[in-house]
């Protein structure tokens, strides 16, 4: 297997948070976030506003040297570098272009990534956070995988069915859908990532595949007629995971796919926006909590510990730990938004 992660990170100019027993609170700032039109003194202008800033040029883009220096340096680190943009989300939303390996080695790419972009960030006065979903009510960071097998030098995801699929690429897709509600306590580990996973900001909340809707968790990119170039895009992981874990996750559960034979069911290439409520019930749906994750990991890791892959113990100490140590401290915390909706009741 080949995976191709493109990993998603906000750069900020201020970061400021706090959590006691009387008080709550977070602060982010950004020189070109759409909120600071008004701000005074050295205020030049462009600031990019919610959902506009895919591929703007300077001096609307404030980062493309920065980043152009990450790139650079991840070059000097080993991994084999493509491109750089800025992404959706106003604020300092980017992503940097690494190119696909075998899934040791492309978990050990995001690991440097990971590593360049905040110390790159650190060096020029900035911060860098791979955090899902830090911007209320703007697009959050991902991070798409692309993924395709080979056997005897030969892909083995090309052929004749749907999107120039081939019946072991669509059972590899019915497989990640199957098992989807459980890798996610991987593939999005924080609570967090469940903040991303929500309608409107092209976020995958409907565990179905598509040719060209972002709204699916898994893409099949538009990739020409190229039998090498097939490939899958699971769209749910971000970067806030371990990518050891996800990657093999992700691996095992299509696996257990073609093993098992298993239906993907019919493509989603609908506008979802025109679908009834009936109708988009039809649809699964991603885990909408790290608890709803977990448990689904409970109850369905059959796929992981074949061979030996996930040890069971593993997977126990996992869901013990995530729900210890961060769901339910979460939960038991008074929210700002809960003064702001109760404190007159």
């Amino acid at each position: 297997m080949f995976c191709g992660p493109e990993p998603e990170f906000f750069i900020f100019d201020d970061i400021r948070f706090g959590q006691s027993g009387h008080e709550s609170y977070y602060f982010i700032d950004s020189d070109e976030g759409g909120w600071n039109t008004g701000r005074e003194g050295g205020n030049l202008g462009y600031k990019i506003t919610k959902k506009r800033g895919y591929f703007p040029v300077a001096p609307s883009d404030m980062l493309q040297d920065i980043r152009t220096e990450m790139l650079l340096t991840m070059a000097k680190c080993g991994v084999p570098i493509e491109k750089h943009h800025h992404e959706v989300a106003g604020g300092g939303q980017c992503e940097l272009g690494i190119r696909f390996s075998d899934l040791v080695h492309a978990a050990d790419y995001v690991m440097t990534y990971k590593y360049v972009v905040k110390n790159v960030a650190r060096k020029h006065g900035k911060t860098a956070t791979f955090m899902p979903k830090p911007i209320h009510d703007d697009n959050g960071t991902g991070m798409h995988s692309h993924m395709s097998l080979w056997k005897d030098g030969q892909p083995l995801f090309a052929g004749d069915h749907y999107a120039g699929l081939s019946q072991t690429a669509l059972w590899f897709i019915g497989g990640l859908i199957k098992h989807a509600p459980s890798i996610l306590a991987f593939t999005n580990p924080t609570t967090n990532s469940y903040k991303r996973l929500v309608p409107g900001f092209e976020a995958p909340v409907n565990l179905a595949y598509s040719a060209g809707n972002r709204s699916a968790s898994i893409r099949i990119p538009l990739s020409g007629t190229n039998p090498k170039a097939k490939r899958l895009e699971f769209r749910c992981p971000d970067a806030s995971s371990n990518p050891y874990l996800t990657f093999s996750a992700m691996l095992c559960a299509g696996l257990d796919g073609i093993k098992n034979q298993i239906n993907p069911g019919e493509p989603l290439d609908v506008d979802i926006y025109e679908l009834s409520p009936e109708e988009l019930a039809k649809v699964p749906k991603a885990p909408a909590t790290l608890q709803e994750a977990l448990s689904n990991l409970e109850r369905d890791h059959d796929f992981l510990t074949a061979g030996g892959v996930f040890p069971e113990d593993f997977i126990y100490n996992w869901v013990s730990l995530k729900m210890d140590t961060e769901v339910k401290p979460l939960s038991k915390l008074p929210h700002p938004l809960e003064f702001e909706m109760y404190y007159d009741c």
